[in-house]
């Protein structure tokens, strides 16, 4: 079985101490196999800020990570590195790949750079992004979990977040849902849920799009807590359904900690 931490919005220059060990705690208890960060790893894409980041993703004692900018990523107030280095900072603390892939036995991980320096926080995902993920879901096999990350998040759930939704989000889950894709991972408007959009009609193969709370910041918005996301995959028997177990995990202010509040068993196409 592997096991994948997804963890976003982590705004570091407002991330709360408690929360910060309530995170190292869980993680202890369940040794993740993989982390994967979603992006918005600042506030405000300052060096001391990444520099806390990256202190605090070693303090994990996790070897392996997948992670993306956000849009918080990219400076706001410094003009000039908005245009010139809009990922220097990144760069310096997480490496110079944008777009990551990460591999583990039995599951594939595809990083998509969803930011754009010349936007102030929308994200786009363009036709070659697309087309490049669906290249290599294609190489993938049967007994792997096949996981798109993104930022901003590829669908929403309510009317008002509709503006903050991927451009070109439609299109590309209905391209990598076909591709073989299972899981979509997003970030970005701080709210916790999971989607079915083979249920919704958006993709005909089943495809989930699982979004992930601020794992550590105090911005916590819509009434939702701190929020983080488990993974559970087991390559299943020969002739049974691929399954994936999704856990959602939200921080609870009187124990300081997290504690498992939702569970998903999610039923994936071949």
């Amino acid at each position: 079985m592997s096991v994948l931490l997804h963890i976003s919005d982590t705004h570091f220059g407002t991330e709360e101490v408690r929360v910060s060990d309530a995170l190292r705690a869980l993680v202890e208890q369940h040794r993740p196999d993989a982390v994967v960060l979603s992006g918005d790893i600042t506030q405000r894409a300052r060096h001391r800020q990444f520099a806390a980041a990256r202190a605090f993703c070693d303090s994990l004692g996790v070897a392996r990570w997948l992670a993306l900018p956000g849009n918080h990523d990219i400076p706001l107030f410094n003009l000039f590195a908005r245009v010139f280095a809009p990922y220097a900072g990144y760069k310096q603390a997480f490496g110079d790949d944008l777009e990551p892939v990460l591999e583990l036995h039995d599951v594939l991980l595809v990083g998509v750079n969803t930011t754009r320096p010349e936007r102030h926080k929308h994200g786009e995902v363009s036709r070659a992004q697309v087309d490049r993920v669906v290249r290599l879901l294609g190489k993938a096999s049967r007994n792997r979990l096949r996981v798109v990350v993104t930022h901003q998040p590829a669908c929403v759930m309510r009317p008002e977040d509709e503006k903050d939704r991927l451009r070109g989000g439609e299109a590309a889950v209905r391209a990598w849902a076909e591709a073989g894709a299972d899981l979509v991972l997003g970030g970005h408007i701080h709210l916790p849920f999971v989607s079915d959009l083979c249920a919704r009609a958006l993709t005909r193969r089943p495809l989930y799009c699982i979004q992930a709370g601020t794992a550590l910041s105090h911005r916590v918005r819509h009434g939702s807590p701190n929020s983080v996301n488990l993974l559970r995959w087991v390559v299943p028997p020969a002739g049974e359904r691929r399954t994936c177990t999704a856990e959602r995990w939200d921080y609870d202010l009187a124990d300081a900690r997290f504690e498992q509040t939702h569970t998903y068993e999610l039923k994936l196409g071949e």
